[in-house]
């Protein structure tokens, strides 16, 4: 046993080519099923079924990882954030650069993670690329990361907005418990299908990334119909929103940076598909496919759609709409009924989007049991009984349902916005620091990715994260705290929180623990027998004191 240890102790790091071990005793240590021999003591028949199993779990094309991001981006924020966009940069002019710069970082963002992701493609997206690069000290950006994911509930915020565009629908006034109990229906129904129905899930995915595609071209034409004049207002009430685009500027660093949060919330999902990479076919090509044609015709999407918001709704209907602005658009272009069935068009794409998200970070879950990251880690790695990461789902979605509860009605979707966002920005620095480092050490890293983003890229990316984490801190001017009853800091003091939790979690399970049982966590890569997926896994090793 002695030297089969020694021979994985010094396991590779993460995102290279691993070598493949696994001991009967260690894995019933690690309470986990004992797994295949290693590649050298098994025949050609051994690694030709575990070659099978992997290529059987790839489900995932070129098209399904398109709508795996289109999904996950066009979600409810091209939709519900315009209003707030406005309000914060207080000119229609403003507001349409802001969305320029949210653009450029997302298409940046995009390079980085489509290096990253050809580099080392297998599912787990930043928590792959920050383990890679930031080893010491030792599994503390694990469990920092670990934190992140788990205690932040991503498909909170589009189950809200499903539940407010479904009432607007059937003429309902919204209040804090219709609004939340739809959005609960809404998540729930999300788990369920990707929980005990896989393929079906994936399908339905596609299915309503193709109808919210439809919506926003639909939206498009209707800005050029209003640019063309034709919109059911009097002469006196059109919007000349184009003329005077300047006017009411503010030069609010928060306002600013507040407004840059609600365009990247919209864009965020250009990093979906590296979550997923292990079930993709040729994932490599698949994803340099993928993700640079998803945010590209998105892009040009949003700036078409917000052109066509301010052709034909005033500014100060923009403003009292706020998260109806599309609503109010098709009232103005093609009538009342129209409008209504909007709503229900813009909450399928809410309900598309959901379902991206919890797709996408149960996986996360998943990955974190599969490697004994977690507490119960058999538990959260299963695939059980339906062939699909069910306990995965499951934690994300208690999670999202406490989010989605817990704050005031008024301030609930902005406080969920900006407390995902703002982690999110902390992580982004930290994935772009990390390949900076990479590019100025390439050759002691072997760094060679098919994709290089260039270093001018990665550092306008560095850069724009750093702002956007130091710059919610400057306080509001008088009227600019997107919260009615909140501080305008709880956003950042929150997500600091959850990852300082993550923190706090490694320095019981990786220090204290360890020497109160005098043992030391290690790390070795296996092969699962049953998908022939490669994982690292956690592993305690006695510590044999000298005599």
């Amino acid at each position: 046993m002695s030297k089969f240890f020694s021979r994985v102790r010094h396991a590779p790091a993460e995102g290279s080519a691993p070598a493949v071990a696994r001991s009967e005793s260690l894995a019933k240590d690690e309470g986990l099923k004992a797994g295949p021999p290693t590649y050298a003591e098994s025949g050609d028949s051994q690694v030709g079924h575990l070659e099978a199993a992997r290529n059987a779990k790839r489900q995932i094309g070129v098209v399904s990882a398109v709508f795996l991001i289109v999904n996950r981006v066009i979600g409810t924020g091209i939709f519900a954030t315009p209003g707030t966009i406005l309000a914060l940069s207080g000119s229609v002019g403003l507001s349409l650069f802001i969305w320029v710069a949210g653009m450029l970082i997302a298409g940046a963002g995009t390079a980085v993670y489509l290096e990253f992701g050809t580099a080392i493609p297998k599912n787990g997206g930043e928590k792959n690329y920050l383990e890679f690069v930031f080893r010491k000290p030792r599994f503390l950006t694990t469990c920092m990361y670990t934190g992140y994911v788990v205690l932040l509930g991503w498909a909170s915020g589009n189950s809200i907005i499903f539940g407010e565009y479904i009432l607007h629908a059937a003429n309902v006034e919204p209040t804090r418990w219709n609004q939340r109990g739809i959005g609960l229906a809404c998540i729930t129904s999300a788990f369920l299908i990707h929980g005990c129905a896989l393929k079906w899930g994936i399908r339905l995915q596609n299915l309503l990334g193709t109808i919210k595609v439809g919506i926003i071209l639909v939206i498009v034409v209707a800005g050029w119909v209003a640019l063309a004049g034709h919109i059911k207002l009097p002469e006196d009430q059109k919007p000349h929103n184009f003329t005077k685009a300047f006017e009411g500027t503010t030069g609010s660093a928060y306002g600013v940076v507040t407004a840059l949060y609600n365009v990247i919330w919209s864009y965020i999902g250009y990093s979906n598909a590296n979550y997923a990479l292990s079930e993709t076919k040729n994932p490599v090509r698949t994803l340099k496919v993928a993700a640079p044609l998803a945010i590209g015709v998105i892009s040009i999407l949003y700036m078409f759609v917000n052109i066509a918001y301010f052709a034909a709704v005033p500014k100060e209907d923009i403003l009292a709409a706020r998260r109806l602005v599309a609503a109010s658009l098709f009232r103005n272009v093609f009538g009342g009924t129209a409008e209504r069935a909007l709503s229900v068009f813009v909450a399928l794409s809410a309900f598309g989007n959901v379902l991206s998200v919890i797709f996408s970070q149960g996986r996360l879950v998943q990955e974190l049991g599969r490697e004994g990251a977690l507490p119960f880690s058999r538990l959260w790695a299963s695939n059980k009984p339906f062939n699909a990461p069910l306990a995965g789902l499951f934690e994300h979605w208690a999670v999202s349902v406490i989010i989605m509860l817990a704050p005031p009605p008024g301030d609930a979707y902005n406080f969920i916005l900006n407390v995902i966002s703002y982690p999110l920005a902390i992580v982004n620095t930290a994935v772009a620091a990390g390949l900076v480092h990479l590019y100025l050490n390439r050759k002691a890293w072997k760094w060679d990715p098919p994709i290089s983003a260039s270093l001018p890229v990665v550092v306008f990316f560095m850069l724009s994260n750093i702002y956007l984490v130091v710059a919610p801190f400057v306080p509001p001017e008088e009227g600019q705290n997107v919260y009615e009853n909140l501080p305008y800091w709880i956003h950042c003091v929150v997500g600091m929180a959850i990852i300082a939790l993550g923190a706090v979690y490694w320095l019981v399970w990786a220090v204290i623990m360890p020497k109160l049982g005098g043992y030391e966590l290690d790390r070795e890569t296996v092969v699962d027998d049953l998908d022939g997926w490669e994982r690292q896994v956690f592993v305690k090793r006695p510590i044999i004191k000298a005599d």
